[in-house]
């Protein structure tokens, strides 16, 4: 699995990570993957150039999609999601009433602060900057810098 996405991708992924073997990938060259670090793939996965993920992330890349630009930096412990369960019926179990899936797209340059959490239907825009521990459900626009849970938008980088 090393061999094929050094191949194919120029991409660094560490003996120790956990990715899944998928032709549904599309990585820019300079991409590392760290060690413990979990990718599970069911749907099409984009990295731009130079991206980083950080020891032990969980990225769940399912149904519509994830899409990382140019030199995103995922810190440590961060989990990007893209489906959820659907729950809109009561007394079926959740893993019986399926999943759907909207997808995520983060932009160029992005910082993922340690330990934080991208959930379905995320989009963050360029240039921003995500606190450590933050959960990200919705938009954030280009150049801001979000906190908390949900994340707000504390300062705009100019």
């Amino acid at each position: 699995m090393r061999l094929y996405y050094l191949k194919r991708h120029r991409a660094v992924v560490s003996g120790r990570a956990e990715v899944d073997l998928v032709g549904s990938t599309d990585w820019g060259p300079g991409c590392v993957i760290s060690a413990f670090t979990k990718v599970k793939i069911s749907g099409r996965f984009v990295m731009g150039r130079r991206v980083q993920i950080g020891t032990g992330c969980f990225i769940g890349a399912g149904g519509a999609g994830l899409t990382l630009g140019d030199d995103v930096l995922v810190s440590p412990n961060c989990t990007i999601l893209t489906s959820n369960y659907r729950f809109d019926r009561i007394g079926i179990p959740l893993q019986e009433q399926g999943t759907e899936s909207k997808g995520v797209r983060i932009g160029h340059r992005v910082w993922l602060g340690a330990n934080s959490v991208v959930l379905d239907g995320a989009e963050i825009g360029d240039d921003c900057i995500v606190s450590a521990g933050s959960i990200v459900s919705g938009s954030i626009p280009p150049r801001s810098i979000v906190q908390g849970n949900p994340a707000k938008v504390i300062f705009t980088r100019r």
